[in-house]
């Protein structure tokens, strides 16, 4: 069966069985079987004790990075413009409401994703934050939602996850937008349940595309195409490089050799990386060039993995080619700018002649006559 079937039968069933659909699918998918889906405050700080205290000073020193690299972009408040005579305008930011975070799990434990999904959703104010996570939530997810300050979190994963967060089920909530990476099934129902509530991107399996030339070290190389696809047999490794050199050196994942550097970035920007590492003599020449990719890592000392826990930016990317159209998550999409405008009278009036003229040559009277009624007070 194709995954979008599979991922319609479910979402199907979880709007129709509501909780007992969930339990039934971690019994069947995670092999765990659930009396209660909420993880409860007293599990949350049983878990400080199964978790290293060395764990959870390299999380709070994430948490602070991710915190300072959020709060230089977020702008709750622009500054007011004036378009033209007696018209202000400007935007100001407001929280989402009700978000939900997904934290995947499987073959590896991501306290990482609490951090980058979490931090961001807080700081920008979102008034009620849950995460769902695969049963059995490790406890050192449960310590990174602590260190955040979230106690919403439900031990369901999958597709099932993303359905429970659209439609609401008897347990969990029904929430306003969805975030957080995943497998195939996730991203895709993700795109399934999008016409319900919103989503922050389509982030499926783990991309890494390396740009290099003659001088990039094979051994970094190689380093970090390994650890991409550790993530899964889904993960995608490539090296684009110009040296043939180092194309007969690298045996991990696939190897694109490219006849110069201008080749080697149409090749980069047709393949819109979630991640793109770039090991050139010449990185800043190239950087302005690279129009489609996810995040960018600069020289032979920034691999993903950095990225991937502690500098600061987020690592929910678009995959799938996604970069094309897509930012890597940032506070401001846990929230959306409204538009304020301000227009005095003697403003209007000075524009009174251009509004109704292009308001009758769309055949909207009305909307002319709304403007004329206040100018000839």
């Amino acid at each position: 069966m194709k995954t979008q079937q599979v991922v319609k039968k479910i979402i199907e069933d979880v709007k129709n069985n509501d909780d007992a659909a969930l339990k039934n699918y971690a019994l069947k998918f995670d092999n765990v079987k659930i009396d209660n889906l909420k993880i409860t405050k007293k599990q949350i700080r049983k878990a400080y004790n199964q978790v290293d205290n060395s764990i959870i000073t390299s999380l709070k020193i994430a948490a602070k990075n991710i915190q300072k690299f959020n709060q230089n972009i977020l702008n709750t408040k622009e500054e007011i413009m004036e378009t033209s005579p007696g018209v202000t305008c400007w935007r100001e930011f407001r929280p989402i409401e009700k978000v939900g975070l997904y934290v995947p799990g499987g073959r590896a434990k991501y306290p990482s994703t609490v951090l980058m999904l979490g931090i961001p959703a807080k700081l920008a104010g979102c008034k009620e934050i849950i995460i769902c996570a695969p049963p059995p939530i490790p406890a050192v997810t449960l310590v990174a939602a602590s260190i955040v300050g979230i106690t919403e979190i439900y031990q369901v994963g999958g597709a099932q996850a993303i359905a429970a967060m659209a439609f609401g089920t008897k347990t969990i909530p029904q929430v306003d937008k969805i975030f957080g990476p995943g497998n195939k099934y996730v991203t895709e129902a993700k795109i399934q349940v999008s016409n319900k509530v919103a989503i922050d991107m389509p982030a499926g399996p783990s991309e890494i595309t390396i740009l290099a030339d003659e001088t990039a070290d094979a051994k970094f190389v190689e380093a970090d195409l390994k650890s991409q696809l550790e993530h899964g047999p889904d993960s995608i490794a490539i090296l684009v490089t110009t040296s043939k050199t180092l194309a007969t050196k690298v045996k991990v994942g696939k190897v694109k050799l490219a006849k110069n550097m201008n080749e080697a970035i149409k090749m980069i920007n047709k393949i819109a990386p979630e991640h793109l590492e770039i090991m050139t003599t010449n990185e800043r020449e190239i950087l302005p060039k690279i129009i489609n990719a996810g995040s960018i890592f600069l020289g032979d000392y920034s691999p993903v993995p950095a990225g991937d826990y502690i500098t600061g930016p987020n690592h929910t990317i678009p995959t799938a080619k996604w970069a094309k159209v897509c930012s890597a998550l940032s506070v401001e999409d846990f929230g959306k700018k409204i538009e304020i405008q301000k227009v005095t009278k003697q403003g209007l009036k000075k524009l009174e002649k251009d509004i109704t003229t292009i308001a009758r040559a769309e055949g909207l009277n009305a909307h002319a006559q709304s403007i004329e009624v206040r100018c000839k007070k």
